[in-house]
């Protein structure tokens, strides 16, 4: 890790696999060059932000060279006040790996111990209780990541190998010693945009799987309801040439290759209702936002987002909005309307399923003894809701701003609120996505599996050895609940992808 090279697979990695993480050679010599320069200021007792100064509306507070140490300690402690639920495990290790990433390009003056005990909890698996709640987006997400530099110090309360105990504790288990955090530290440690890129990064990977996965879903159901697979020709594509639009348009091509079930255009109808029929354009439009998703976090994975910033080259400190979490509130905003959409055709396309009206000679609710049995009734009616709940969801948080720090800080993101609303959105997406997909294959037992695309057909006989038929009534909670996990890690894909070969 040297602060500039960090991939969205390393994250990945790193958060769902435990893979360690090292510092490189000319990391270490920039952190240590930079820490010299912060000494040297506090000798020399110039006025610099966080370092010589209070904070915020304090900044015009002087502090001396001996109460510099005392001045970080309280700065997290006072700033640990975030509330609600932990963050997830694997959230709280990508904001570990973020930060120190951030830390060790060299601009933000920290002590080489304390990024290297930062990442020596991070491989030896203490992980600290973050909070979710309680981060403006701007001066950096200053609250939840308190909570991490508290358990640096000793204190605060960490997860060590899936126990809830003391930060102090986690870290004598660990074979871990606290630090007494020195000039400038603390500001480094809280200073930036790390809970709303670590959680957004996490959601845009689970969202890449289920774009994909959302194409192959489509296509069983198209099968299922013996759709028109012209609307996916490449002649079509070529004259709007979208990329994401071509892409979306040659899966489904290559999924729907030798099925029996697909028609052509005039077979059975002339066209197809626009969940079926605009599939290329609609998925095509949620991989356009992914992909503008993807290129703010490359940037800011690898970015220094605190204040000050010490340049060694020109020998300056200099305050600025690095902090500021407006480019990522509005890429997570629009993830969480891109990601929504998805959700919103797929329900549209499980109630073509259900609907005997609409399904072209399927049981009502896909049910064996409809009127006895409600089949699938109710879970289009969970999907449904969870539609719903998305639309809610979507609203923009960056539309908003609340002055805080006696208006000091009169303009905020409120991009971390956006990050984990992001995160929700996609975890419905998935249920609803997960009941299309059960409901197709219920569908599929009417149809004739034999009759699949050889692609369709795997995803069918992999959603069988996790979901039994629906013959009679039953709960399908965790039903839902098996499919939509296994489609956010992307475990259905590679399976798919052997007889495919590899999809946009």
């Amino acid at each position: 890790m040297n602060g500039e090279e960090l991939t969205l697979q390393q994250v990945r990695a790193i958060a769902y696999d435990f893979t360690p993480v090292v510092l490189a050679e000319e990391a270490v010599q920039r952190v240590a060059d930079c820490r010299t320069m912060v000494e040297k200021l506090v000798a020399s007792n110039k006025v610099v932000y966080g370092v010589t100064t209070g904070f915020g509306k304090f900044s015009d507070v002087t502090i001396s060279p001996e109460d510099s140490a005392q001045l970080q300690a309280n700065l997290i402690r006072s700033h640990a006040c975030a509330v609600g639920q932990p963050l997830p495990e694997s959230t709280v290790r990508a904001l570990m790996l973020l930060r120190a990433n951030a830390l060790s390009k060299g601009y933000s003056g920290i002590r080489l111990d304390t990024l290297q005990l930062l990442l020596d909890c991070l491989n030896r698996r203490v992980h600290p209780v973050v909070p979710e709640q309680g981060s403006l987006g701007a001066s950096g997400d200053l609250a939840p990541l308190s909570h991490l530099a508290l358990v640096l110090m000793g204190e605060g309360e960490a997860i060590y190998l899936g126990e809830r105990m003391s930060g102090k504790e986690a870290l004598a288990r660990a074979g871990l010693k606290p630090i007494q955090l020195q000039a400038k530290e603390g500001l480094s440690l809280i200073n930036g945009t790390q809970i709303m890129t670590s959680i957004g990064a996490l959601a845009y990977i689970q969202s890449q799987n289920l774009a994909k996965m959302a194409d192959v879903i489509a296509a069983l159901t198209t099968e299922c309801l013996q759709g028109i697979t012209d609307a996916f020709a490449e002649e079509i594509q070529r004259v709007r040439p979208y990329p994401e639009q071509i892409g979306v348009a040659k899966n489904l091509r290559v999924l729907l290759t030798d099925s029996k079930l697909a028609t052509r255009q005039g077979e059975l109808r002339v066209q197809d209702a626009y969940s079926l029929r605009c599939l290329p354009q609609v998925h095509g439009a949620t991989r356009q936002v992914l992909a503008y998703v993807e290129d703010k976090l490359m940037i800011e994975m690898n970015a220094a987002t605190d204040n000050p910033l010490l340049f060694m080259e020109e020998g300056v400190v200099i305050s600025g909005g690095n902090f500021h979490g407006q480019p990522i509130a509005f890429a997570m905003d629009f993830l969480k309307i891109g990601m929504s959409e998805l959700a919103n055709i797929s329900e549209r396309r499980t109630e073509r399923l259900v609907n005997p009206a609409l399904s072209g000679g399927l049981p009502a609710f896909l049910s064996h003894t409809p009127g006895i049995a409600s089949g699938m009734m109710i879970p289009q009616y969970v999907s449904a809701s969870l539609v719903s709940e998305n639309k809610v969801l979507a609203h923009p948080a960056s539309v908003d701003s609340i002055p805080s720090s006696a208006n000091q800080e009169d303009h905020v993101s409120m991009g971390t609120t956006a990050a984990r609303h992001a995160a929700q959105v996609i975890a419905n997406s998935a249920k609803v996505l997960a009941i299309e997909l059960i409901c197709a294959a219920e569908a599929i037992q009417f149809r004739g599996e034999e009759l699949l695309a050889p692609a369709t057909r795997v995803l069918f006989d992999k959603v069988r050895e996790l979901v039994p038929p629906v013959l009679t009534d039953r709960s399908t909670s965790a039903d839902i609940e098996r499919i939509a996990a296994a489609l956010l890690q992307g475990e259905f894909l590679p399976f798919i992808e052997d007889v495919s070969g590899p999809l946009y």
